[in-house]
């Protein structure tokens, strides 16, 4: 175990690139989990938690931020007003899912459903990655 959270096992830093792929930070976190479990296949149950706990956190970040948001028009606050949490389990698709967790946290969700489908819509997608590395 101490040897997965060294920068050898490069388990910390999935986990942080998993969190800010999650945020306004533009990049693939699928991309770096595939590479790290081309590198460590061994790890894959590792990866696959860590890169679901860090995406899902920045997701919960954005969510977070949401609430602080001014009450105006937010961009897919519509979907997330007619489908409330369940909506959030797409928050991991590129461009929408940042507006969705931020339309969800400015409309007040409960955030513990939020968290939930966030988590599994993340883990989903993550699992089909280490499938197919």
């Amino acid at each position: 175990m101490e040897t997965l959270l060294t920068p050898e096992g490069g388990l910390a830093g999935l986990f942080v690139a998993s969190f800010l792929a999650a945020t306004v930070v533009p990049f693939s976190s699928e991309a770096v989990l595939f590479g790290y479990l081309k590198l460590h296949p061994g790890n894959a149950a590792w990866a696959v938690a860590l890169a679901t706990l860090g995406n899902t956190a920045g997701g919960m970040t954005s969510y977070l931020l949401g609430r602080f948001f001014p009450r105006k028009e937010l961009p897919h606050l519509e979907l997330v007003r007619k489908y409330g949490a369940p909506a959030t389990l797409f928050a991991w698709l590129p461009l929408v899912g940042d507006a969705l967790c931020v339309a969800a946290g400015w409309l007040r969700v409960n955030w513990l459903a939020a968290l939930g489908f966030m988590a599994a819509g993340r883990l989903a997608r993550y699992l089909v990655i280490a499938a197919l590395s």
